[in-house]
C-alpha cells in the first residue's frame, strides 16, 4: 500500500508546534533547532549579504524560517535564500515561489547529511543557480553553480582565511575571518 504524498495545503495547515518542518518529494521532514554556532555563522554572514546586496537594491535576502515553495510536494527551509531584485515577483504572503537565485545552507550535525545529498539534489532538480554549503566548525564554504545537465558541480572551496567570492554577483567580497571568528 502505497502513501499518498503531503500537500503544500496540508504542510501549510500544521499546527504550529515550535519545530521546523519541512517537505521533500512529498514526506515531511523535522530539523532540530539550530545551534548557537550555526545561528552565529548564518546571521553574520547574512549581515555580510544584506550590506553588499540588500542595503543598495541589488537583491533581497531571506533568512529561516522562510517556506520556499518549490512544488505542491517541495516546500524547503533554507538558512539563507537570495532572490535578484529583478525576480521580486517570486516572493508572495505564502513565501517565495519558485527558485531563487543563491540557496545557503549551514551545515549541522543533524543535517549535514539531509543538506548534502536531499535537499541539494532537490534545489538542482528545481534550477536554482548556485548552492552554498557552509560549514561552520570546519570554516569552510563550498559554491556550487548548476551545470547544463542539470546537476551542481562544485564552482569553488573556500576556508576561513579566503574571501568568499560568487559569479552570480560581482560586487560579493566577503572575508570569511568575520564570519567564522569565535
Amino acid at each position: 500500500m502505497s502513501v499518498k504524498p503531503f500537500t503544500y495545503e496540508e504542510y501549510a495547515a500544521l499546527p504550529g508546534d515550535g519545530r521546523r518542518w519541512e517537505l521533500l518529494d512529498g514526506e515531511l521532514e523535522v530539523t532540530l533547532t539550530p545551534s548557537p554556532r550555526h545561528q552565529t555563522v548564518s546571521r553574520r554572514l547574512q549581515f555580510e549579504l544584506m550590506r553588499t546586496l540588500e542595503e543598495p537594491g541589488r537583491a533581497l535576502v531571506f533568512n529561516a524560517p522562510i517556506d520556499l515553495i518549490l512544488s505542491p510536494h517541495q516546500v524547503l527551509q533554507p538558512d539563507l535564500a537570495i532572490i535578484r531584485s529583478d525576480r521580486q515577483a517570486l516572493i508572495t504572503e505564502r513565501g517565495i515561489e519558485g527558485p531563487p537565485d543563491i540557496v545557503v545552507e549551514i551545515l549541522s550535525p543533524g543535517t549535514r547529511l539531509l543538506d548534502q545529498r536531499l535537499k541539494k539534489g532537490v534545489y538542482a532538480r528545481f534550477g536554482v543557480q548556485e548552492y552554498w554549503m557552509v560549514d561552520p566548525v570546519g570554516g569552510q564554504v563550498e559554491l556550487y553553480r548548476l551545470a547544463p545537465a542539470g546537476e551542481f558541480e562544485i564552482e569553488q572551496r573556500f576556508d576561513r582565511a579566503s574571501h568568499l567570492t560568487t559569479p552570480s554577483f560581482p560586487e560579493v567580497n566577503i572575508e570569511l575571518a568575520r564570519v567564522f571568528r569565535a
